[in-house]
């Protein structure tokens, strides 16, 4: 998409050719670095910024909530409702134990809500951006706690330039010392996640807990303070991939934050009183650019900057009101529907269309696969492993031997029984180490939610063989569940 679509009256200029071709010395003397523009944003109250507190205080309350979840699961089983347990190897959400074996469901998890970033995106623009990534979550709380200690913009301004004192250097270790602490709460929280959280944060504060979870404590708290401390809007112009993906995703009837140019240029300052004919509603009060967490102007249209919090119609709603104008000067809207305003005809917001269809539709098939698969996964699963070296073992007698590892899954939290049964040649035997020898079926038992390993033998006589490989078929069944796993191999032998 364009990102000059909503520039209005004002086009797109090229560079002076005189200008685009300099001298090597002028070339030399530009600098290849440019220091980063200090963006103070301001303070501001509307719509959007409550919505966007509303959601701070919601996003934040899960996130800090969610560890202290109980969910029975039983003896033995832990009883936190969301844990990814890395010692066991397990994932617990709620009703729902995810095992190694199952990754495919994290797969499925990724790749729906790429889908739904992809549906939010094309319907609302960058909304995820504004409002509920992580980033912007934690960067409005630090901003917050900025304005609380150092003034709003203006009382910023003149304290960064204002030479070294008690009083400046008072504030600014208040401010970074309350930005480590949030930092400290929000890696605290995080571990909370990968181990039992009444548990850990007594360790925590005992000095018990082991070098690893201090070590991620460390990590996330250092980076928590220094990406919504320091790199703030950095973070989402240079460091996140995702303003240069959005292009692709938007089009004409994606709803943007948008200054109506046909209804705001030609803009000029403004004094009481004065007559509103032969100009437009924008006065240049530059409102808009000094709440801006970026720091951009919205009225120079669409830009990879813009995270589409909405905080600039804010900003110009309480200008409109003031000089008593109608609100909207800047808002959410469409490319469309600006083409039909300006030509005096009524909006048209279009949601479902093709893209969004498709989105849509994906989302509905991924999930319905994803539920059935979760309500018809088996409690047992069965892996072999063919033993590599040697491939195979020439008996006294002529006979052929292979070797298998068999690994049971039993994900129920019961001790179980399986009968083992051998599908191959009929000739065919098979041996557990440490077990029955010679059989064409064996019981094997299981622990509970455990995978248990067998060393399995099987024999062929040599007047058996047919080919270099056969072949052959493991299957256990746990006959009071009704359940059955089956797994296919082969049987390698020389020529015959």
């Amino acid at each position: 998409m364009d990102g000059g679509a909503f520039s209005g009256s004002r086009p797109v200029v090229g560079p002076d050719p005189a200008e685009a071709v300099r001298p090597r010395t002028v070339q030399r003397e530009t600098p290849l670095y440019a220091d980063r523009p200090r963006i103070y944003p301001k303070a501001v109250d509307g719509t959007m910024r409550r919505i966007k507190w509303a959601l701070l205080g919601l996003l934040l309350g899960i996130y800090y909530f969610v560890p202290w979840l109980r969910w029975d699961r039983g003896p033995g089983a832990p009883d936190q409702a969301v844990l990814i347990d890395m010692p066991s190897r397990r994932a617990y959400f709620f009703w729902i134990e995810i095992w190694p074996q199952e990754v495919y469901y994290l797969a499925g998890l990724l790749i729906l809500a790429a889908l739904a970033l992809f549906l939010a995106t094309s319907l609302f623009g960058r909304v995820w951006c504004g409002y509920a990534c992580p980033q912007t979550v934690w960067t409005d709380l630090f901003m917050w706690v900025e304005r609380r200690i150092e003034g709003d913009r203006g009382a910023r301004i003149r304290l960064d330039a204002a030479p070294l004192s008690v009083a400046k250097a008072f504030k600014k270790v208040s401010k970074h010392a309350a930005w480590l602490v949030i930092a400290l709460f929000t890696g605290g929280a995080w571990i909370m996640y990968f181990n039992d959280a009444p548990t850990v944060v007594g360790e925590l504060f005992t000095g018990q807990a082991s070098t690893t979870v201090y070590f991620f404590v460390g990590l996330f708290t250092a980076t928590t303070y220094l990406l919504a401390g320091w790199a703030r809007e950095q973070v989402c112009t240079y460091m996140c991939p995702w303003p240069r993906i959005q292009g692709a995703l938007l089009d004409e009837n994606s709803l943007l934050v948008t200054y109506q140019t046909w209804r705001g240029e030609p803009r000029g300052k403004y004094r009481k009183n004065e007559n509103w004919e032969g100009r437009g509603h924008c006065i240049d009060c530059r409102q808009c650019v000094a709440v801006c967490p970026t720091g951009i102007d919205i009225r120079d249209g669409l830009q990879l900057e813009c995270i589409g919090c909405g905080l600039c119609i804010d900003a110009c709603n309480e200008v409109m009101d003031k000089v008593g104008l109608p609100r909207s000067l800047i808002t959410f809207d469409t490319e469309y529907n600006q083409t039909l305003r300006a030509a005096g005809k009524p909006p048209v917001y279009r949601l479902v269309r093709p893209r969004t269809i498709i989105y849509v539709v994906l989302i509905v098939l991924i999930a319905s696969v994803m539920l059935w698969s979760l309500a018809a996964r088996s409690t047992v699963d069965l892996n072999v492993l063919h033993e590599r070296n040697p491939l195979f073992v020439t008996l006294s007698d002529g006979g052929i031997r292979n070797g298998y590892t068999i690994k049971i899954l039993n994900k129920l939290r019961e001790a179980r029984d399986f009968t083992l049964t051998l599908d191959g040649p009929p000739a065919a035997r098979m041996s557990i180490v440490g077990g029955p020898e010679d059989v064409t079926e064996a019981t094997l038992a299981a622990g509970p939610d455990s995978v248990v390993t067998y060393q399995i033998h099987v024999r062929l006589p040599r007047e058996a063989i047919a080919a270099e490989t056969m072949p052959v078929t493991f299957e256990i069944t746990d006959a009071a569940r009704g359940e059955t796993a089956r797994h296919e191999a082969v049987f390698r032998a020389p020529e015959p």
